[in-house]
């Protein structure tokens, strides 16, 4: 399902014009990104966290030119979903559906 999608089904769900929730969805996407830029999590209870995750410093490869490149300690971004969610997901009984590399590039 792309953002598009998501989209439409509200739109059909809800009644409320489509514009009206994509600007409403991008908006949330940006207080997301700027609330983890600033080091702070985002909760949506009953959804889940979207946290940061430290990652040590270690040493790794370029293997293009077979030199050791020490990469810094750094943060990324990570999604945990709540309990519900995760159970929600355990108890459905659907097919996993497998996309291909090229299906996820064409919709981008």
């Amino acid at each position: 399902m792309r953002k598009a999608d998501v989209v439409g089904s509200i739109a059909e769900k809800t009644g409320i014009p489509k514009v009206d929730i994509l600007v409403a969805l991008e908006t949330f996407f940006k207080e997301v990104k700027t609330s983890m830029v600033e080091g702070e999590p985002v909760y949506v209870r009953g959804f889940g966290s979207f946290i940061l995750k430290k990652r040590a410093a270690k040493i790794g490869r370029n293997i293009k030119k077979n030199v050791a490149v020490e990469i810094p300690e750094h943060f990324i971004p990570a999604f945990k979903p709540a309990k519900e969610f995760v159970q929600a997901v355990k108890d459905s009984k659907h097919e996993l559906v497998e996309h291909n590399e090229a299906d996820l590039v064409e919709h981008v």
